[in-house]
Formats: structure tokens, sequence, C-alpha cells
């Protein structure tokens, strides 16, 4: 071994990783999946970046459409719905990637599933068929799909049985 190998560091390699800017850091983050503006924001200088050259890059990537709240938040609501989370649940979730009431609004206007459905579909994957639950398991199936973030109507269209 020559001493030029022995100076490098366990874990690292002899050539210097180039220092991405921010811009590249934040196409590579949306690459992957899409990113609210503020969660992209935090992101980049959570990792060491200038916070203005932060903001300077997503402001132009929002611009030429690489990043964008609408598009984030259709992808959003697509996700948490499949994933068989309610609409309050979702408004949530949105609003705490800094999205304005009416861009929430505006995306949840795009979902074209029905909420009672998915909430029968969960109770029915949980629970079993309605009709064979007993009151007791009705109320825990409720609570269920209120801490999913159902409203009351599709918590009651997914928990009345059939027979009532």
């Amino acid at each position: 071994m020559d001493e030029a190998t022995l100076d490098v560091e366990p874990g690292t390699s002899r050539r210097k990783a180039r220092e991405l800017s921010a811009t590249q850091r934040a196409l590579g983050l949306l690459t992957r999946r899409e990113h609210s503006r503020k969660e992209l924001t935090r992101k980049l200088t959570s990792r060491g970046m200038d916070a203005a050259e932060v903001e300077v890059a997503v402001a132009n990537l929002a611009r030429d459409g690489w990043q964008d709240d609408g598009r984030f938040a259709e992808s959003l609501v697509r996700a948490r719905s499949s994933g068989g989370y309610g609409p309050a649940r979702v408004r949530a979730e949105l609003a705490t990637h800094g999205l304005d009431r009416e861009a929430i609004a505006a995306a949840l206007d795009t979902f074209h599933g029905d909420w009672a459905e998915i909430a029968s579909d969960l109770v029915r994957r949980r629970y079993g068929p309605v009709a064979a639950l007993d009151l007791n398991q009705r109320r825990k199936a409720a609570d269920f799909l209120l801490r999913r973030g159902f409203d009351s109507a599709s918590i009651r269209a997914a928990t009345r049985s059939d027979l009532d």
C-alpha cells in the first residue's frame, strides 16, 4: 500500500464528492416524489444549504413547473384516500404542508371517489360484515373511522346494518 491510500478516512472515497447546488438537490428530491414548497424548503435547509439560495432555487423550480403545490396536493389526496384516510385527515395533512384553504379545497374537489364507500370498505376489512357487528363493535368501528378522518355521514353509512 502506498501512503496516499492510508490517508483516506474509512467510509469515504478518495475522490471528493462535488457539492450539489440547491437546485440540483431539489430536483433530486422532486424526481422521487412530489413535494410541497414548504417541505422542499425545509428539507434543503435542514441539509445545511443556505436559506436564501434555497428560496431562490425553489422559486425557480416552481416557476419552471418542476414544483407545483397544486400537483402535490392532488397527489397527496390520491395517496391518502387509497390508504383509507378520510377528508378531514387529508385536509389537516395538507394544511401542515403550508397550503391555503383554496388550494386544499381545490385538491379535495379533484377526488372523484366516494368517501362513504372507502369507509365501508375499511369496516368490512377490519371488522367483517356490518350486519354481524354488535353495538359495541359498531362503536369501535365508528371511533376507528373518526380517527381516520371520516365525517359523520360517511361513518353512519359505513356502520349501519343493511337490516336497519
